[in-house]
């Protein structure tokens, strides 16, 4: 099987899921799984912050644009995000508490917004 190439927009966005990685690393969480995909959608970034399993949002814009990269995350992005970490949280017997946070990197400014998405 040859080597799959990354497009230039998926090339950028593993740059800013790095950026947010070693952010949440930085405030102490860990590195369970990234880009996780299924058939229901993706989570960037799946991290342990102490006993709770964290479920986490990437998202990027320039400086200055229209849209916040947070305010960028519309209901159709939330729908795929939340099945697919109830699709994760099967291969539990017993569900450890969780939260889905976002990463919003506007310019070079990085905003954790813990549980900002609710199921």
């Amino acid at each position: 099987m040859w080597p799959t190439r990354l497009s230039r927009k998926q090339e950028q966005g593993k740059q800013w899921e790095d950026v947010a990685l070693a952010y949440l690393e930085r405030h102490g969480l860990v590195l369970i799984e990234a880009n996780f995909r299924c058939k229901l959608g993706e989570i960037d970034l799946i991290l342990r912050d102490g006993a709770a399993l964290v479920f986490v949002e990437v998202r990027q814009r320039a400086a200055g644009a229209q849209v916040s990269a947070a305010a960028s995350i519309g209901p159709a992005k939330i729908r795929r995000v939340i099945r697919a970490a109830q699709f994760y949280l099967q291969r539990f017997d017993r569900l450890p508490p969780c939260r889905i946070d976002v990463i919003a990197i506007d310019g070079s400014h990085v905003d954790w917004l813990r549980n900002a998405i609710e199921v």
